[in-house]
């Protein structure tokens, strides 16, 4: 038996902290921390992955929230049943919920019904997301990287191209790739 307090604090990209859930397991004496900036949008995560490797019989795994491991009740339930197979207890400290194995019927319902809110929050959130999108683009908004050449950049272009300019000289003096005058110029408008 390993008796181990080991970590797992996640966040989805590289610009958002950890520092939130370091915070809440600072009254805990951790013998190792896993690190993660990724999608949870599945399990196939390296961190995680190299997490339930580690985690032996006797450890305890502790995790800030539901949400910072699984996405989806499907893979929530996946991951804390292996986990319990191997014998390591699961610590969710936000919803002050532990599953050794030993857990009664109501701890798996709360687990049930704890991941299912969190995957149905994560709908709202993306059915929201795709709402103001919609709203934006309907108002005007323009999404993606602004062009590099306007229309009228494009005319001139054109112009300059039939009067024998060279094309790799033009896309230096418009401060673009040539690639992006090709494009801008097969297109019609760039």
């Amino acid at each position: 038996m390993s008796n181990q307090n080991v970590a797992y604090l996640r966040v989805s990209s590289v610009d958002q902290s950890l520092a939130r859930q370091q915070e809440a397991m600072k009254g805990i004496e951790l013998n190792k921390v896993f690190e993660e900036k990724a999608s949870a949008k599945d399990t196939q995560r390296p961190v995680l992955q190299d997490c339930l490797s580690y985690c032996r019989e006797g450890d305890t795994l502790h995790v800030h929230s539901i949400d910072r491991i699984a996405r989806n009740l499907k893979n929530l339930q996946d991951l804390v049943d292996q986990l319990i197979e191997k014998g390591v207890t699961v610590d969710f400290h936000k919803e002050s919920l532990s599953f050794s194995g030993s857990d009664d019927a109501m701890s798996r319902l709360m687990l049930q019904m704890m991941g299912a809110f969190s995957e149905f929050e994560r709908s709202l959130i993306k059915e929201r997301q795709r709402e103001g999108i919609a709203a934006a683009r309907k108002a005007g908004k323009v999404f993606g990287r602004k062009r590099s050449l306007s229309d009228e950049q494009v005319t001139e272009i054109r112009a300059r191209v039939a009067r024998g300019e060279q094309k790799s000289t033009l896309a230096a003096a418009y401060k673009v790739s040539r690639t992006t005058l090709y494009s801008a110029l097969s297109a019609g408008t760039h």
